[in-house]
């Protein structure tokens, strides 16, 4: 609670008994008309002179006045201003809560403070309080407008730190919620937890994986992303953040992939937002299959990725097409390995081939029909063909 209670501008005056009786008469008028002034002229405000808001405004103009009068008029009891601190402090927290800005409520002070003076101190004047008592009492009611708007002001602050906290922690416990993807969690779930985090749910979510020592290099890149990304830590990757980046996807997809170029980043497939855990697997698979790569796109590496779903089944059908060439030497079966493979992804082209290799095409020719006597007519069965390419087609089929 905001309890500072700062008097050394205040202490030094009285008001005299008669003054401060004929002020307190006048305080529902003053008050109401300093709520319609505030009204009329602080647009935060304009229509709330009737309904909820009017209430609160009027009930926080006349607390103040109140306020101000016990300590203008030393009355007994606790410390004034420290009450209508207390106040004005609630009040600043309140309008942050309501999303209006500090400007607003500043205005507002400022257009209270006007009227209310101009009013007060025409009941001082009445009164007959004497000139340089009048001029003592504009500094009081000043002095004190300053110190509320002064309590004001942390409190819309604290509000807006703590609310932000609160935002924080649930936008986090959102992006975890749609990281685990539980099979019980449904799309109305997820829904709920998104409006529990004021997030707005996008199309597609894309999940990026960066090392936590990349982070700080890619912040740029990511101050650029929507707003709504969000990110978060997961405990089974060490060191790594995890982005979910809104609606990347069509051309988006390719302005994303420019922006982490350079960067160790690997950007799993735009899904349907509710379904982030998707993506976030799919760019998990790529990062172990291509450790320390680079930036990465899991959509150039699908392939990659299907062979290597089963790494027992795979390891079994390349021992399969491997086979012929048991009895060749290792060093030669290295050889006609990288020929196969690269003759079948250039469908038979010696010179493409050689180029890969950076053989001479009569290299290429020797290899080849090698590798013809070793497999027969299996290199023109349909079946096996397909057998070598996915068996050779992607790593290191020598292992």
């Amino acid at each position: 609670m905001f309890v500072e209670d700062k008097t050394s501008a205040l202490d030094a005056f009285r008001l005299p008994a008669g003054a401060a009786e004929s002020l307190r008469h006048a305080l529902p008028e003053v008050a109401g008309h300093a709520v319609a002034a505030i009204v009329a002229e602080v647009p935060a405000y304009a229509g709330a002179l009737t309904g909820e808001m009017g209430t609160k405004i009027e009930m926080a103009v006349r607390g103040a006045l109140g306020g101000f009068l016990n300590l203008a008029s030393r009355k007994a009891g606790p410390s004034p201003l420290a009450a209508s601190l207390e106040g004005a402090y609630a009040l600043g927290r309140g309008e942050a809560r309501s999303g209006r800005s500090l400007d607003a409520l500043l205005a507002a002070y400022r257009v209270g403070a006007r009227v209310a003076w101009r009013e007060l101190a025409a009941v001082t004047v009445a009164a007959g309080m004497a000139a340089p008592a009048v001029a003592r009492f504009a500094e009081l009611v000043f002095a004190y407008i300053d110190e509320l708007s002064a309590a004001s002001v942390t409190g819309h602050f604290d509000e807006l730190a703590t609310s932000g906290r609160a935002r924080r922690r649930a936008l986090d416990r959102l992006a975890q919620s749609l990281l685990a993807g539980e099979p019980a969690q449904t799309v109305a779930a997820a829904a709920a937890a998104a409006e529990a985090a004021d997030w707005t749910p996008p199309q597609t979510l894309t999940a990026v994986l960066l090392p936590d020592s990349d982070i700080r290099a890619a912040r740029p890149v990511v101050d650029l992303l929507d707003r709504r990304t969000l990110q978060t830590t997961v405990e089974h990757l060490r060191d790594t953040s995890v982005l979910l980046v809104p609606d990347a996807h069509g051309p988006a997809r390719g302005h994303l992939l420019r922006l982490l170029a350079g960067h160790d980043a690997v950007t799993g497939p735009p899904v349907p937002w509710s379904l982030a855990r998707h993506s976030f697997d799919r760019a998990v698979r790529v990062s172990r299959l291509f450790p320390g790569a680079g930036s990465l796109d899991t959509e150039e590496h699908l392939v990659a990725l299907v062979v290597s779903a089963d790494p027992r089944a795979l390891a079994d059908l390349r021992e399969r097409a491997l086979a012929p060439l048991a009895a060749e030497r290792v060093s030669t079966v290295g050889k006609l390995v990288e020929t196969l493979r690269s003759w079948l992804l250039h469908q038979g082209r010696r010179d493409e081939v050689a180029a890969e290799l950076f053989v001479h095409p009569q290299t290429v020719r020797y290899r080849v029909a090698r590798l013809r006597e070793l497999y027969g007519d299996r290199l023109r069965d349909p079946k096996w063909v397909l057998l070598l390419t996915v068996a050779l087609g992607v790593g290191d089929s020598t292992e």
